[in-house]
């Protein structure tokens, strides 16, 4: 998933995320703008199930949103 960052707008990551993972998540999701669990692992070389944590986390804090199986930053 190669994006040109030169055309990205600046993203800044909320304060409650404090993990170092999270914020590669949260960030990775920004870049995206969306994509799915298992493209996020195999991108980031992440465990799925500590994805799904910290995804599901983002979400009840209202950072991230889910819609058709896609992840985005809300």
């Amino acid at each position: 998933m190669q994006t040109d960052v030169r055309q990205q707008p600046l993203v800044a990551v909320p304060p409650d995320i404090e993990s170092a993972q999270a914020k590669l998540i949260y960030l990775s999701l920004a870049v995206w703008e969306g994509t799915s669990v298992d493209d996020l692992c195999t991108e980031l070389d992440v465990e799925k199930g500590a994805a799904l944590s910290i995804l599901g986390t983002l979400r009840e804090r209202g950072h991230v949103e889910r819609l058709d199986g896609r992840y985005r930053v809300c």
